[in-house]
C-alpha cells in the first residue's frame, strides 16, 4: 500500500502524471536485468509476499513493477527466487496488466500475493483506474490530504491464474473480486471450513476510518458472491487511539497488509499494517472466537521502525518466519525468525 499522509502531496502528483491511456504508457528503455547472488538489501522490494514452493524447493518473493520500471510501460508483478532465503536471482517478469481489464496498465500494481489452491496459482494484486471515479455525480469535498479533498478512483484487488509458480499469470475474471463501489486493497486470501474468503483493507481514503474487511469467493476463485462482512475498524487498536489531540481537522486511520494465520493452538490471528505517531508499523490482531467473522481485538504491535505489510511462512524446515518492508519508502524486504507461541506469535529475532 503506497498511500501516507506525509507523502499525499508528492503521491498525488505522481498519480496524476501516470494518469494517461495505456496505449501511451511511457516504455521503459531497456527489459529488467535479471542479477544473480543477490542479498535482500540489494533490490527494492514493496509489498513483498513469500511462497516457499516445496515441489522445487524455491522461495519466491513476490512484489511490484511500476510502469516505468516495466520493459512494456505496464505496471505488473516480478519475482526473485531463492534457495536458502540468503541469495536471491531476479527479478523475473509474472504478469502485466493486460488490455481489457477496469484497471489501467499505466496506473500501478500493488500488493501481490501467490496462493497454492486446487493444483493452481493464484495471484491477488491491487489494481487501479486513477481517472475513472466511483461516483461523478458526486464529488470529493473532505480535506484529509493537508487540507485538500482526495479523489474515490476505481481501485480494487483481482485474481489471476497460473499452473506455476513462475506465471505467467492470466486473466481469470472480469472484475475485481472486492466491491466494485468500494476503495479496496491488499487482498488476500484465506480458507474456512472449505470455503475460500478474501480480506482486504477498505481504503481509509474513502472511509476516513479504515476498516478491514472479508467478501466469500467462488469455489473457483474467478469473483467473489454475497456481500462483503466487516471485520474491525483502525481506530479500535488501543495504541491508535493513545495518540489523539483535540482538533477540527479529520482523524484518519489507515489499515493496510491483512495476513491471516492459525497459530498450533488453533488461535486465529491477523497481520496488518497503520501508521503510529507518523512512522509505518505492523500490528497484531486476533479473532476471540477463533472464526473470521470474529469478533477481533487488538494486540501489542510486533514490529515499529517504520516497517510494514508482512506475512508469515514457513521455511522447509518448518521455522514460522515473517518477511515485511522497511523503511516505508525504498523499502527492502527484511525477515524475522518468528515463534508460534500457541496463542500467538511472537519475534525471536531479525535475520541480518
Amino acid at each position: 500500500m503506497l498511500w501516507k499522509p506525509a507523502f499525499a502531496s508528492l503521491l498525488l502528483m505522481l498519480l496524476a502524471s501516470l494518469n494517461i491511456p495505456a496505449a501511451q504508457a511511457p516504455a521503459a528503455s531497456t527489459k529488467i536485468g535479471v542479477r544473480s547472488n543477490l542479498a535482500l538489501s540489494d533490490f527494492y522490494a514493496h509489498d513483498p509476499f513469500i511462497l516457499a514452493d516445496k515441489a522445487n524447493k524455491t522461495y519466491y518473493l513476490y512484489t511490484a513493477m511500476g510502469p516505468r520500471q516495466s520493459p512494456t510501460g505496464r505496471a505488473g508483478v516480478i519475482v526473485y527466487k531463492s534457495a536458502d532465503l540468503k541469495s536471491w536471482e531476479g527479478p523475473h517478469v509474472v504478469f502485466t496488466v493486460p488490455d481489457g481489464l477496469w484497471a489501467n496498465p499505466a496506473d500501478g500494481a500493488w500488493a501481490p500475493e501467490v496462493h497454492p489452491y486446487r493444483g493452481k496459482f493464484y495471484l491477488f494484486v491491487t489494481l487501479h483506474n486513477n481517472a475513472k471515479l466511483l461516483d461523478e455525480s458526486t464529488p470529493v469535498t473532505h480535506p484529509i490530504y493537508q487540507g485538500k479533498p482526495a479523489p474515490h478512483h476505481l481501485r480494487g484487488t483481482q485474481i489471476f491464474i497460473a499452473d506455476s509458480p513462475d506465471g505467467p499469470f492470466q486473466t481469470l475474471g472480469a472484475a475485481s473480486a472486492t466491491p466494485p463501489e468500494f476503495m479496496a486493497l491488499d487482498g488476500t486470501f484465506y480458507v474456512e471450513d472449505g470455503v475460500p474468503y478474501m480480506i482486504y483493507a477498505h481504503e481509509w481514503i474513502q472511509t476516513l476510518d479504515g476498516t478491514m474487511e472479508a467478501i466469500r469467493l467462488k469455489p473457483d476463485l474467478s469473483g467473489s458472491v454475497g456481500r462483503a462482512f466487516y471485520l474491525f475498524k483502525g481506530s479500535d487498536a488501543p495504541w491508535l487511539s493513545e495518540q489523539q489531540e483535540a482538533s477540527a481537522k479529520a482523524r484518519t486511520y489507515v489499515t493496510d497488509g491483512p495476513f491471516l494465520y492459525r497459530t498450533k493452538n488453533h488461535k486465529l490471528v491477523m497481520l496488518w499494517s497503520s501508521y503510529r505517531n507518523g512512522l509505518y508499523m505492523e500490528a497484531l490482531a486476533y479473532s476471540v472466537s477463533g472464526k473470521l467473522k470474529g469478533p477481533w481485538r487488538q494486540s501489542a504491535p510486533l514490529v515499529g521502525n517504520d516497517s510494514g505489510h508482512g506475512m508469515l511462512f514457513h521455511t522447509f524446515d518448518n521455522q514460522l518466519m515473517l518477511v515485511l518492508h522497511q523503511p516505508f519508502r525504498q523499502a527492502h524486504a527484511k525477515l524475522f525468525q518468528m515463534r508460534d507461541t500457541g496463542d500467538s506469535i511472537a519475534v525471536e529475532r531479525e535475520l541480518k
